[in-house]
């Protein structure tokens, strides 16, 4: 494939990389630790905590410890999400352009 063809191919993978970006700033992941719900979105920006007070009260080191993994779960998950929605343009990419 020449110089053109590689170019119009690397501009086709630049599309859908920014096509999946946007969705992926609509999916939103859950995570649960405990009485703590954190959600995040496929970018892996938070887009919410939910924490029921009631179980936490006079318990502030424990809110600390689940907000901590509540949060390291929805990372994650976020992760694993990106990844699988980026699989399918990287299996297109031409050799060469993948570093």
């Amino acid at each position: 494939m020449g110089f053109m063809g590689q170019a119009k191919n690397l501009m086709k993978l630049r599309k859908e990389a920014a096509r999946i970006k946007k969705e992926l700033k609509n999916i939103h992941i859950e995570a649960t630790e405990k009485d703590v719900i954190v959600t995040i979105d496929g970018e892996q920006h938070v887009v919410s905590v939910r924490i029921n007070k009631e179980a936490y009260a006079d318990k502030n080191d424990q809110l600390e410890k689940d907000l901590v993994e509540a949060f390291n779960k929805g990372v994650k998950k976020s992760q694993l999400v990106a990844a699988d929605k980026m699989k399918a343009i990287m299996g297109d990419m031409p050799p060469g352009l993948m570093g």
